[in-house]
């Protein structure tokens, strides 16, 4: 018999239950949020674009259940985290996600990163390395590089993130409410049955984002080229991509990424879209279990 993934009645102690208000400061003194629950070895979150850490809560409180220690921060200008008007790039937020990991002292971590959040681990590593981190799950993951250049022909041109900015400017809230309405979670495709409950969850997170945080995003995940990074993935890692991802081209990211780190594994799921955290929970937790466990 397979084992359920879910527990719908999790056995989590009271006193390792979820610290919403803990935070630390980062190098530059921006004060980061971060959600802490269970005991175990550690499971780092890393969220995407224009999200915050809650959206990893059904996986967190799914892994804690199991015996992990979960913990997703916001990124600074998401969530709860302190907005900042400058420094919103892959470097800094790499180095943000150090300080928590050093701030924490955890060891053989498993860092899980989706979309701009799959950008953050891999830079991270690019520049701190692994001695901390046992093993890299990347989820609709950004790298190597999302924007077309003459020696990345397969990505994306710079006028689909100019219009995406265009777009941001004149009106982030309809903005929002389209990604989440229609390409994120492929409700735009036929016979998709929309949840107005995932478009709502969606637009309310994104709404949380500070304004100039969340419009520099854009440039970070889109120019950033994780190249050199995905090199130093010395360590097991699993890539995970739908192949009807709108958002991110899995032949621009998962496909050519899985091809460059080292130790990589790629499961690509059929039909799925770019929002497979929501879209595949059951089968995303089943392949994360197993992974971590083995």
């Amino acid at each position: 018999m397979t084992e359920a993934v879910l527990d719908v009645n999790p056995r989590i102690d009271r006193k390792t239950a979820m610290k919403i208000n803990h935070a630390f400061l980062s190098h530059d003194g921006t004060e980061i949020r971060y959600k802490d629950l269970g005991t175990g070895k550690p499971i780092v979150f890393s969220h995407g674009w224009p999200l915050h850490g809650g959206s990893w809560l059904q996986q967190m409180l799914t892994m804690a259940s199991k015996g992990f220690r979960c913990i997703a921060h916001d990124r600074r200008g998401h969530g709860c985290s302190l907005e900042t008007a400058m420094n919103n790039d892959m470097d800094t937020f790499a180095d943000d996600l150090a300080v928590l990991i050093d701030t924490l002292d955890l060891h053989e971590a498993t860092l899980v990163g989706f979309s701009t959040g799959g950008g953050e681990v891999t830079r991270y590593i690019g520049r701190h390395g692994t001695k901390r981190v046992a093993k890299v799950v990347l989820v609709s993951a950004v790298p190597p590089l999302m924007l077309k250049t003459d020696r990345n022909p397969g990505g994306l041109p710079l006028k689909t993130f100019d219009d995406l900015r265009s777009q941001y400017v004149t009106n982030r809230e309809k903005l929002f409410r389209d990604l989440a309405n229609g390409p994120f979670f492929g409700f735009n495709r036929a016979k998709a049955k929309v949840s107005l409950g995932l478009v709502n969850w969606f637009w309310m997170q994104a709404m949380q984002s500070d304004y100039q945080s969340a419009l520099d995003c854009i440039k970070a995940f889109s120019e950033t080229d994780f190249t050199e990074d995905l090199k130093r993935l010395n360590v097991p890692t699993l890539m995970i991509q739908g192949d009807d991802d709108q958002i991110v081209p899995i032949s621009a990211a998962a496909i050519p990424a899985a091809t460059i780190a080292p130790q990589a594994t790629l499961k690509i799921y059929e039909g799925a879209p770019h929002g497979l955290t929501e879209t595949h929970q059951d089968q995303l937790n089943a392949d994360l279990l197993d992974f971590l466990r083995h």
